[in-house]
């Protein structure tokens, strides 16, 4: 799916800013030095906040992190034709993959195994048909759907160490429905690496460690997918990680019903939820989860949320709001 504006949408201000480099020294004797960084990526602006004792160290670890997060980008880029990704779905085959990208398509897979192919990142050629459909100004018919359909289905992408291949003409994969989640976990991972213990990453979805720069848990707000400048709840992160997909930031139809999350199943949008948001121990699961329960509908999102051990929180197209039992908001 291409989303054309990765909205904050997902998760909106930070309720905890930094404060600086006097801030408070959470589990040290010596000061922390707080740093930030900003790039572009993945259709969004990205950010990371972070705290060392040493500022040299501190420095390094992230520029180490930018360096991760703009090769992560490069790899996984629909819209740069030399990307690896792009010449995955161009060619049907990609040999001697990159490590990063392998590693997340088997994640990918093993989600796609467990929830019953709910979540498929071999959904672009759907997402190709309704960008084509959109740009004629009308919706897809159902011969075409199907068509497009019949080119989805996760068993057809084959991985290995030495080539990654396409088994039907015409499939193509997208990224964009783990590749944030993915992303904050190798940077967290990394800034951990550099004996960063207190760290905030924003790569479209986000991971938190440690705490702020006032001495406090990290603190999110999640939006409201209708109000701009509002939101629903807020969420403590403790550690954890945290991902919200909306069918806001790309639209088939002014009445939100069609939308850039789409059902490799269906080959339609799934009609109930406006925002998904999962809290879970890694940003790729998170990430993808999201899209599990958007499939799920209001029936079944809190068997996903006790199945995979993650808190959840759904809007309906009413603005109905509900959530799981190991959902740990703290109120708008």
């Amino acid at each position: 799916m291409r989303r054309q504006q990765f909205l904050r949408c997902a998760l909106g201000a930070l309720l905890a800013p930094v404060a600086g480099p006097a801030a408070h020294a959470a589990a040290s004797a010596e000061p922390l030095h707080w740093d930030t960084r900003s790039l572009v990526g993945f259709g969004t602006t990205l950010s990371l906040q972070a705290a060392h004792t040493d500022p040299a160290r501190l420095r390094e670890a992230l520029d180490a992190a930018v360096a991760l997060l703009q090769r992560l980008h490069g790899q996984m880029n629909l819209f740069d034709p030399d990307s690896a990704l792009s010449r995955l779905n161009r060619e049907g085959r990609l040999a001697h993959p990159p490590a990063e990208l392998l590693g997340l398509l088997r994640r990918a897979q093993a989600i796609s195994a467990r929830s019953g192919g709910s979540f498929d990142v071999t959904v672009q050629p759907l997402w190709v048909l309704y960008d084509r459909c959109r740009q004629q100004g009308r919706l897809p018919t159902s011969a075409e759907r199907e068509a497009a359909r019949q080119k989805v289905g996760w068993q057809g992408l084959q991985l290995g160490a030495d080539e990654i291949r396409l088994a039907r003409p015409g499939m193509g994969v997208t990224l964009n429905g783990i590749a944030q989640g993915h992303a904050a976990d190798l940077t967290a991972q990394l800034l951990r690496r550099h004996g960063v213990v207190h760290a905030l990453v924003d790569a479209g979805e986000w991971a938190a460690q440690g705490r702020n720069a006032k001495g406090q848990p990290w603190t999110l707000a999640v939006a409201d997918p209708r109000q701009a400048d509002a939101w629903v709840d807020r969420v403590g992160l403790q550690g954890a990680c945290l991902a919200t997909s909306a069918d806001n930031p790309s639209c088939f139809t002014p009445d939100f019903r069609h939308h850039h999350i789409l059902d490799p199943r269906s080959g339609d949008s799934p009609p109930a939820f406006a925002e998904v948001s999962v809290l879970a121990h890694e940003g790729a699961l998170a990430d993808a989860l999201t899209k599990v329960v958007f499939m799920a509908g209001p029936q079944g999102a809190a068997a996903v949320a006790r199945a995979w051990g993650v808190g959840v929180m759904t809007i309906d197209k009413a603005g109905r709001r509900w959530s799981s039992a190991g959902w740990p908001g703290l109120g708008a």
